[in-house]
């Protein structure tokens, strides 16, 4: 009966995948050797699908990082201008990828990702003495400590719980750490807008 049931829930997770692949026209995904990430005109499935209830078309996006060059993103912009969504969009598409699914996209290129680190969203442990920035900068040190060069690190609004000089200098020290030590690959959205003088400075 174990073995049975085994059986059928991969049968259901297999056939539930493909269905959704052939429904939405989702891609088969190429995976290759290096750390490329190439995804062409990428939607995010969940919300698309939100979307679509309300007869609004989802956008789709490019995330485009080659392989020895441009694996740090720095994505600016006002609220509610997509940035989470896109960061989010990035790391649920690894993740179909890696785990054998199709994905909703035009065409997509990846390498290998052995983790997949994720700091989005606000959250505090008050019980246990931890606000909302101090969260923040405990997931934050856990990433930076973890993470190595196969790795996909998504950030949004690093630094933003103290003051703007502060946050300033965190999210900059946080962005060097992940080009010159992680040197992984790596989306970092900021209403920082300071932090765009790196791209003169980093060559990654």
């Amino acid at each position: 009966i174990v073995a049975a049931s085994r059986a059928l829930s991969e049968i259901d997770v297999v056939l539930a995948l493909a269905d959704k692949a052939q429904q939405e026209q989702w891609v088969r995904p190429d995976i290759v050797t290096g750390r490329a990430l190439d995804i062409q005109a990428g939607r995010h499935p969940v919300v698309e699908a939100a979307l679509r209830r309300s007869h609004v078309e989802y956008m789709p996006n490019d995330c485009v990082m080659q392989d020895g060059g441009g694996e740090l993103h720095l994505i600016t912009g006002p609220n509610m201008g997509g940035k989470s969504t896109f960061l989010r969009q990035q790391a649920i598409l690894v993740i179909l990828a890696q785990m054998g699914s199709f994905i909703p996209a035009r065409s997509a290129r990846m390498g290998l990702v052995d983790k997949v680190f994720c700091r989005v969203g606000a959250a505090d442990d008050l019980a246990r003495g931890q606000s909302t920035f101090m969260v923040e900068m405990v997931e934050t040190a856990s990433i930076l400590n973890q993470a190595g060069p196969q790795s996909l690190v998504v950030l949004d609004e690093i630094g933003r719980g103290t003051a703007t000089y502060d946050g300033v200098s965190i999210a900059w020290a946080v962005a060097e750490h992940l080009h010159n030590h992680t040197q992984c690959r790596a989306l970092f959205a900021t209403h920082y807008h300071e932090l765009t003088a790196l791209a003169s400075s980093l060559p990654r």
